[in-house]
């Protein structure tokens, strides 16, 4: 008979016991190195990654040996972040977490707008404040290639089954990652998953009611009411406040060509590119608000939606770039120069969508203000 912890093998991220395995499963793939190679040297060192690889794979086993455990992983992971974060950041702050006991695990419902650094970020501001970091959920459209889900998987990342078929498998996998879910909250482990499947690429965060429902899937099995079994998953909102998206250009494109032509066609390594791009690319001031831990007030899955959706938008933090899109007044001429200017470099058509992008965060703060 299987155990309830092999039930989620599928999805679940590795254990300390298998982390020598996963990495030397990293190092011995030709794409991983490859990849690699090509991203510290250009293209064109493509056709050297033949002679390269064998001297990058035994670099790697010499400094990854050491890494026994997720623990050790992640610290070294922080490591790179922390070195990212100074380059690409003015700073990184944020705010609730001293109003969260450290007894308990967190269901952590994000507003998402970077593949990569939305739940870094979390887990980043989790470590500084003493907290354990979160489980992170991450769709299985990003996991194309073994390395890469080997590599996520060794970060705490577990598997959301969207490429599920037909409505058998989908309930199959649903009703997993549900049972899932309520499993690491209590072995005392904290989640992270975003408010919805995809990013907000218009700038506009809103809940899909259709996570929450997800998420009850466990309880519904039970006979636990609605407003009940929310409850025991300590939901606690967190608000992401980019300052500047590395991927506003391309996000604007997007929205372009989907007004235009009714659709878009991603690129093969479109969300890989999306990944790099968020990672390395400048983001100005960066701000994340853990909101208050949700309790009442909820009988469905859209009034609990609701409440999520103002939470974030009341910790949203408006910067100088957010108010000069929405035509507001702005008191920092620099800052609105310098977004005017980031705007003037993308194409004319696509302007009007990067605007309203950095826009909707504004209007929708200025819409609970007074409610």
């Amino acid at each position: 008979m299987k155990t309830e912890m092999q039930n989620f093998d599928e999805i679940r991220p590795y254990s300390d016991a298998e982390v020598p395995q996963a990495i030397e499963q990293i190092i011995s793939d030709p794409e991983f190195t490859a990849a690699i190679i090509r991203f510290k040297f250009g293209k064109a060192f493509g056709g050297l990654s033949k002679l390269l690889s064998p001297l990058l794979g035994w670099y790697l086993r010499r400094h990854w040996r050491r890494l026994q455990t997720v623990q050790d992983v992640q610290r070294y992971v922080s490591g790179y972040l922390e070195q990212a974060l100074q380059h690409t950041t003015d700073g990184v702050s944020c705010s609730g977490l001293e109003t969260l006991p450290k007894d308990r695990a967190y269901l952590f419902v994000c507003n998402h707008r970077d593949i990569a650094m939305d739940p870094a970020l979390v887990n980043w501001c989790l470590h500084l404040n003493g907290f354990e970091t979160a489980r992170i959920a991450i769709g299985d459209n990003l996991l194309k290639k073994p390395c890469v889900t080997a590599l996520m998987k060794l970060n705490k990342s577990f598997i959301v089954r969207r490429s599920a078929k037909g409505p058998r498998e989908m309930l199959k996998a649903l009703s997993q990652l549900s049972a899932y879910i309520r499993h690491s909250l209590s072995e005392g482990q904290h989640i992270w998953i975003a408010q919805k499947e995809g990013r907000a690429k218009d700038g506009f965060d809103q809940t899909d009611p259709a996570i929450l429902k997800m998420f009850y899937m466990a309880g519904k099995a039970d006979g636990i009411e609605f407003a009940d079994y929310m409850q025991q998953l300590n939901i606690v909102p967190v608000a992401i406040s980019y300052e500047y998206d590395p991927c506003d250009e391309a996000k604007a494109l997007e929205l372009y060509q989907r007004a235009e032509d009714g659709g878009y066609q991603k690129a093969e390594f479109e969300d890989i590119d999306s990944i790099i791009k968020g990672i390395t690319g400048y983001k100005g001031r960066v701000h994340l608000h853990f909101g208050q831990m949700i309790r009442d007030g909820f009988e469905t899955p859209e009034q609990l939606a609701e409440l999520i959706d103002r939470q974030i938008y009341q910790g949203y933090r408006i910067y100088p770039a957010n108010q000069y899109a929405a035509g507001e007044q702005v008191s920092d001429e620099q800052a609105a120069a310098k977004f005017a200017g980031r705007l003037a470099h993308m194409l004319p058509e696509i302007q009007n969508y990067a605007r309203a992008m950095y826009a909707n965060p504004l209007k929708n703060a200025q819409k609970v203000q007074g409610q």
